[in-house]
């Protein structure tokens, strides 16, 4: 039987480290894909989620506009936390909600 050489030896000992660090990387990739995964996924949940209060705030608004048929401004409703809340500035120098009503001078 043939003694091995230091140089295969020590060429065995690099490729199973190198095989190893190959298998740790692949293992961490794959860790990685799976969070991926998991966070596009609830992006997706999130935006559903959006998607069913942008209805229901459509719907609400819809029956505040039948219900008040006082002639007040075309001013865009909304409701705070909604992305529709509409800041106005108000005679006075300060900010009002915009569905407020302004006093006249």
């Amino acid at each position: 039987m043939e003694e091995d050489t230091f140089f295969e030896k020590e060429r065995d000992r690099l490729t199973a480290e190198i095989t190893s660090g190959f298998e740790e990387l692949l293992s961490s990739s794959n860790g990685l894909n799976r969070k991926l995964e998991e966070v596009l996924g609830m992006t997706r949940e999130y935006e559903t989620i959006a998607s069913l209060w942008e209805s229901f705030h459509e719907l609400m608004r819809g029956h505040r506009d039948e219900d008040d048929n006082s002639g007040e401004t075309d001013q865009p409703h909304g409701l705070p936390g909604t992305g529709g809340h509409v800041l106005t500035g108000s005679k006075s120098g300060g900010v009002t909600a915009g569905h407020e009503e302004q006093q006249d001078s």
